[in-house]
């Protein structure tokens, strides 16, 4: 129902969102730590969709503040910066690229290692693990947090999510290069 009301929604309508706020309602009453509905709604509020930066990083980071340790919704803020980060390349394009990264001494990374990371289950992956912690070794990666980042890329493998390494270049080959980069840092 999200999805359907992300792709049907009038551009910031009220009483869209009041819809929107109720199907949210119904998410959170039968099951309040649901990934997808999560993603969907960040989703929803992304600048290109319906939404304004502020609310999407507000929103990512309040949700965090309650969700329970081990889950991967603590990734919430690192998608909202990615995609704040793709928006950004998109309008300025070459000049944007001249500053600092955003994910450069950002807490949400440290936050997501800590909260979800390390309290997580190794051995019971969940679906969309994959995507989850390419996120995560993305954000460690430009933080230049490569020797943490090198237990991400280890259970991530080789599966490289096109999103959100396309977003600073080459996907296959930003995957690579950080990967080689984590490898190396955590070598003795």
């Amino acid at each position: 129902m999200l999805a359907l009301l992300r792709y049907h929604s009038p551009d910031r309508d009220r009483q869209w969102r009041e819809t929107v706020h109720s199907v949210w309602q119904e998410v959170e009453e039968r099951d309040p730590w649901n990934r997808e509905a999560h993603h969907e709604l960040l989703t929803y509020m992304f600048p290109d969709w319906h939404g304004v930066a502020g609310e999407m990083f507000h929103w990512a980071q309040e949700r965090c503040a309650h969700v329970p340790r081990g889950m991967p919704l603590h990734v919430l803020p690192l998608v909202a910066l990615a995609e704040s980060h793709r928006t950004r390349m998109k309008k300025e394009g070459h000049r944007y690229g001249l500053t600092v990264h955003p994910w450069t001494d950002n807490p949400s990374t440290q936050q997501a290692w800590v909260n979800w990371w390390t309290y997580r289950a190794p051995s019971m992956p969940h679906a969309a693990f994959h995507e989850d912690a390419n996120y995560l070794a993305h954000a460690m990666s430009f933080a230049n947090q490569h020797r943490a980042a090198a237990e991400v890329f280890d259970a991530i493998g080789p599966y490289a999510t096109d999103v959100p390494w396309s977003y600073c270049g080459d996907a296959q080959q930003l995957f690579a290069r950080h990967r080689k980069w984590a490898v190396k840092g955590s070598g003795p």
